[in-house]
């Protein structure tokens, strides 16, 4: 199997899991329209979450199985793509000093960077991602603050007002952001989650750098919510599978792009 065709059925297994977690049950026939596969596939890919343990089929569909399945769902969307995230989060953890103080949101190569951060000392991190603070928060050196508000239970982040004032108590150097889509327009980067474009947003203003982190296959794709244009990034972090043409257009704007 090539690594497209690889990256095509996760995408896709992985939408499944996003329908499935926002309804509780799935039908092969709803899923069948709407991802545009066979009702053969569909059922090849149930019958592999199956087997990973995130669903229990019945006749037609299928069903959550676990009150954990938040955490299985975070697991997936990691694994996604994970070779370049893996690769993206390296080289990002490479651009940050010792000392500093940075922002970083929610997303799974955001994550991914944060497990790379270790290697570092004395570090202020200043989180919204419930799996970033946990993942760094016991290391000695550095100091780690989770903002408090309301719970995106999918993904384990925190928004909204309370969120918002506490962000402005703080300046960062560098703020590292994961998005769900990057256009070489006036969409500029963009996300599917509402609450987490104003979070976004705040962090960017009130950090001297924005470092974007987003393998290629974000690019050319939209989220529904506007984040910011492009000239309010620094430098993006991506994958050399990047499309050279998007990769010169970007660094004509100012970003500097750095492929891992």
């Amino acid at each position: 199997m090539s690594e497209s065709n690889s990256l095509k059925i996760d995408a896709r297994r992985h939408k499944i899991l996003e329908i499935l977690y926002q309804d509780g049950q799935v039908r092969v026939s709803q899923l069948s329209e709407l991802l545009g596969a066979t009702v053969v596939t569909i059922r090849n890919d149930l019958r592999e979450l199956e087997k990973r343990g995130y669903l229990e089929r019945f006749q037609g569909g299928a069903r959550q199985t676990s009150q954990y399945f938040h955490n299985r769902f975070f697991e997936h969307s990691k694994q996604e793509n994970e070779p370049f995230k893996k690769r993206i989060a390296i080289a990002t953890a490479d651009l940050i000093k010792d000392g500093e103080t940075i922002f970083i949101n929610s997303g799974t190569t955001t994550y991914l960077t944060a497990v790379q951060l270790k290697k570092h000392r004395n570090l202020n991190i200043v989180t919204n991602s419930i799996y970033c603070a946990m993942e760094l928060g016991d290391v000695p050196t550095f100091r780690v603050k989770l903002l408090g508000g309301d719970i995106n239970n999918q993904y384990l982040f925190l928004y909204g007002h309370d969120c918002l004032g506490q962000l402005k108590h703080y300046r960062a150097d560098k703020t590292i952001l994961s998005v769900s889509g990057i256009c070489c327009n006036t969409t500029g980067i963009t996300t599917y989650h509402p609450e987490e474009a104003a979070m976004d947003r705040l962090m960017m203003e009130r950090s001297k750098q924005t470092i974007v982190v987003a393998d290629s296959t974000k690019f050319g794709h939209e989220g529904f919510y506007h984040v910011a244009p492009l000239d309010n990034i620094n430098m993006l972090v991506t994958d050399r599978n990047i499309d050279k043409d998007a990769a010169a257009e970007l660094e004509n704007s100012g970003i500097q792009v750095v492929l891992c």
